[in-house]
């Protein structure tokens, strides 16, 4: 009897071992699942200023209220202070949406820290003249080199031994793009020319116009930046050369960890708040967007292209 009871027991304790295991297995699963994707109590939102100034995260406040009462939560913005720290936050989740310039997105997706949701729509640009086409919105755009009208640079052999203001070597218009079609034209980067680092593209032509720099890299056409303070700015500097390659416009990209019904309401707000005559008018303002669009990583292809051409990949 002693011994039926204990080979009972046994069996009613080895039972309970079995369901205890396995409903830690069934805990420690769901923990696993629950922890795999992140929760957000507050959306910390991040860009790259094209202008150089103080005053860009004090207009970024009415995009925070605007982006808050699309989610229900509320949304902090903030300035890079560069092209490489906005990759540092996206990759240590210390911001969980980047407003991405293209090659700092493709720098932060290959790093496993970033993926775009949205790509932004930018007005076409009238040529001659730079003009900006409102009626024609576009996903892509080129780069410029500008020089002052009256520099005798006629042609690009002539930027040799000159000094040409670039953005950072992560900036696709501001550095990428013009120096890899420089090096296909034969002309190499501190080698044939010299580069003048500034901030804002903004800065760049004002550089080439107050003579600390022979020539500028600026997106098509940046002289308009500048058109409001230097209204004669196109009589003044003439574009020298536009890039082949097309850049794609910047991305709207979410950190690693959050799910896709977190990308889906990121992206949706982000698209109603561009389509509202206040959104579309702040977001014109700050980035010179003019309405948002679907996109996925393969829309960033040609910057890992030229990003090889220039020896960042």
């Amino acid at each position: 009897m002693f011994k039926r009871n204990l080979a009972k027991t046994a069996a009613f304790f080895a039972l309970l071992a079995i369901f205890g295991f396995l409903a830690g297995c069934s805990d420690s699963k769901d923990k696993t699942k629950a922890a795999s994707k992140d929760e957000l109590d507050k959306l910390v939102v991040q860009f790259v200023p094209t202008r150089s100034g103080e005053s860009m995260e004090t207009k970024a406040k009415p995009l925070e209220k605007l982006l808050a009462k699309e989610l229900g939560i509320p949304v902090d913005i903030s300035v890079s202070t560069d092209y490489s720290t906005i990759i540092e936050a996206m990759a240590s989740k210390k911001i969980d949406v980047g407003i991405m310039p293209p090659n700092s997105y493709v720098m932060a997706h290959d790093q496993n820290a970033a993926d775009a949701v949205l790509q932004a729509q930018i007005p076409g640009v009238k040529q001659p003249g730079g003009e900006s086409d409102l009626e024609n919105l576009v996903d892509s755009f080129r780069a410029e080199i500008v020089v002052k009208k009256d520099s005798g640079i006629k042609k690009l052999e002539d930027l040799k031994g000159k000094r040409i203001a670039a953005q950072d070597v992560v900036s696709a218009s501001g550095y990428v793009f013009p120096v890899a079609e420089l090096m296909d034209k034969g002309l190499e980067a501190d080698k044939d020319f010299e580069i003048v680092n500034v901030k804002g593209m903004d800065a760049a032509s004002m550089a080439v116009l107050n003579g600390d720099a022979d020539a500028a890299f600026l997106f098509e056409d940046g002289r308009n930046l500048i058109k409001k303070d230097v209204p004669d700015v196109f009589e003044k500097l003439d574009v020298l050369y536009f890039t082949e390659g097309r850049i794609p416009n910047d991305a709207i990209a979410v950190r690693n960890g959050l799910d896709d019904a977190w990308h889906k309401k990121i992206s949706e707000a982000f698209i109603k708040v561009s389509k509202s005559p206040e959104g579309k008018e702040v977001i014109s303002t700050l980035f010179a967007h003019q309405g948002y669009v679907e996109s996925d990583d393969s829309k960033y292809d040609i910057i890992r292209e030229y990003g090889k051409k220039v020896g960042q990949n």
